[in-house]
């Protein structure tokens, strides 16, 4: 309890979005049809992300397919390919409000911030199952109503599906033509998926320091510019978990970049999968005798004390609630 606390203690509270569950209210949906219809309470779960501190070779990049898609006037979403653990939205009207998408699957639903006239991607984080995808428009507060939904059963070619592309949260796609650079430099021949994670990890948490500053100004909504923290080579707890996967999976490597609980504190960390070993949830490397908790923020931000390396390596002291 005393590590969990000198942890703790050592970051500060902000807030991030992660994803909230909602309620309802009834209203009007003046974009799909002229009739009464459900209008959707969101209220965005304030998440401190910052109050602690088989490899293919080829990246692998969404695509809108078109080949199965949800549409009307205002917006687009695109099914093409679940099997591949994704979906995109793209919404083609004009608004000043805020729009987002909800993403309800199996046992979990996430609710993302989506742009204007742009295509955005969205795992499929619950693997295998049912789903339902809704674009929503701010209202008023904290109302939002339907402009488009569109249901599907999903089947992955794989269960790290998911978790190999790029998406909001994990964005190597765009603006992070450095990132995918110095993973690959850093990778060099490799082949091995787990050399590969080591020397990633081994550099993230040797050239990151914890961005305190940010880490008390950050806002809601806030999303990692993989770039700009590789060049700043600072952060907080998500960008140390957004850069890492992102190097990662341009590399072919899977990886989650798991929201949660370290101790009583909203954090951040990477799981990979491999496949000799499958999923290894939390963990960075074997050392000849031990996996080491793949957990980079604590990791740079303690300096490798043994205090703050036992903490990290128990398992326990580790709760996730999203994954993207």
């Amino acid at each position: 309890m005393k590590i969990a606390k000198k942890l703790l203690a050592f970051l500060c509270s902000v807030t991030l979005l992660a994803g909230c569950a909602s309620g309802t209210a009834s209203g009007d949906n003046i974009y799909i049809d002229p009739v009464p219809v459900e209008e959707i309470m969101l209220e965005d779960e304030a998440v401190a992300l910052a109050a602690s501190p088989a490899a293919t070779g080829t990246a692998l990049m969404p695509v809108a397919s078109g080949t199965a898609v949800d549409k009307n006037d205002r917006a687009t979403i695109d099914r093409s390919n679940v099997s591949d653990g994704y979906v995109m939205v793209y919404f083609s009207g004009t608004t000043q409000t805020k729009l987002k998408v909800q993403v309800a699957g199996p046992n979990t639903t996430y609710n993302y911030d989506l742009p204007v006239q742009t295509w955005a991607t969205f795992p499929l984080s619950d693997g295998n199952g049912d789903y339902k995808v809704n674009v929503l428009e701010n209202t008023t507060g904290n109302k939002y109503a339907f402009v488009l939904s569109g249901s599907f059963k999903a089947t992955l070619n794989d269960e790290f599906a998911p978790f190999i592309r790029p998406n909001q949260y994990v964005n190597y796609e765009s603006n992070a033509t450095n990132t995918v650079k110095k993973a690959a430099e850093l990778a060099g021949s490799q082949t091995d998926p787990l050399k590969k994670v080591e020397l990633i990890y081994d550099f993230v948490v040797k050239n990151l320091t914890y961005d305190t500053d940010k880490a008390s100004n950050v806002r809601p909504g806030y999303l990692p510019v993989l770039d700009t923290v590789l060049s700043n080579k600072k952060g907080i707890c998500f960008d140390y978990a957004a850069l890492m996967a992102g190097m990662l999976r341009s590399q072919g490597v899977p990886c989650k970049l798991v929201v949660g609980y370290a101790g009583t504190a909203y954090h951040a960390w990477i799981s990979v999968w491999t496949k000799e070993t499958g999923w290894i949830d939390g963990v960075i490397y074997f050392d000849g005798s031990t996996w080491h908790r793949m957990d980079p923020t604590f990791a740079s931000s303690g300096g490798g004390s043994d205090e703050i390396m036992k903490y990290i390596g128990d398992g326990s002291n580790y709760t996730s609630k999203y994954i993207y």
